[in-house]
């Protein structure tokens, strides 16, 4: 497959780093963008360093990739949690967060849009998280991942016309330097919340890589604006950390 250039925010470790190794194994132009270098080398791989905590900062970074590069997937892969409870949750906590995980997008695909609406063709997909539907500590990160939910079908309303499909993966617990920043890794925390994960393990990095290979899909055009829970069926019925 070849003609397509993926733009991954955080294509540098965890998901975006094995869903960029999957795109260019496939013959993509990949563009990783985040705050550090990859952690591991992957030939064929470009890295644009920015903080998209920064709206400056990534609104240079967009321009600068659309006009060397004609962007057809856009994956908003970057997030951090800042967790902690309602009593200590600062309102700098929700504009924090819905910077980097909804306007840093709204920065990017808006500077992508023009060559997507040009071929008639493009793929955005977000990853939110299953704390979308409510998490203990997650004010701000439940907020803004929810946000993206209906950020990503109001965009995929308005680009259906033009070829362009919008959609959301929204992981459980998975394990990931994220996840292991809040629990111990091989900690009884960890057993504990496997065992009430209903399919009785936790998520890897290649559960949700492969959910959003399907959303990358030329061939999948006539599925827009729907949220994949990749969380072992922690959103149908399970106490999350």
């Amino acid at each position: 497959m070849t003609g397509y250039t993926a733009v991954i925010t955080g294509g540098n470790k965890g998901i975006g780093a094995d869903l960029a190794k999957q795109l260019l194994e496939q013959g993509y132009k990949v563009i990783s963008v985040a705050r550090h270098a990859p952690e591991t080398e992957m030939d064929g791989l470009e890295h644009v360093e920015c903080d998209l905590l920064d709206p400056e900062a990534v609104e240079r970074a967009a321009a600068d990739i659309a006009s060397r590069h004609e962007v057809t997937h856009l994956v908003h892969n970057a997030g951090v949690i800042w967790p902690n409870l309602v009593e200590e949750a600062k309102p700098s906590d929700i504009t924090g967060l819905a910077q980097l995980h909804l306007g840093s997008a709204l920065t990017l695909l808006q500077a992508f849009l023009p060559a997507m609406k040009a071929r008639s063709f493009g793929r955005v997909m977000f990853n939110s998280s299953r704390a979308a539907l409510g998490a203990a500590t997650r004010t701000a990160y439940g907020a803004s991942k929810a946000g993206m939910i209906g950020m990503a079908r109001t965009w995929a309303l308005e680009l259906a016309p033009h070829g362009i499909t919008v959609n959301v993966v929204a992981p459980g617990p998975i394990l990931t330097d994220n996840f292991w920043g809040i629990v111990e890794k091989g900690s009884q925390q960890e057993d504990d919340l496997a065992r009430r994960i209903p399919v009785g393990r936790l998520g890897t990095v290649e559960d949700v890589t492969r959910a959003f290979l399907f959303f990358c899909d030329p061939l999948n055009g006539f599925v827009t604006g729907q949220t994949l829970y990749v969380c072992g069926g922690a959103s149908v019925g399970s106490v999350p950390i």
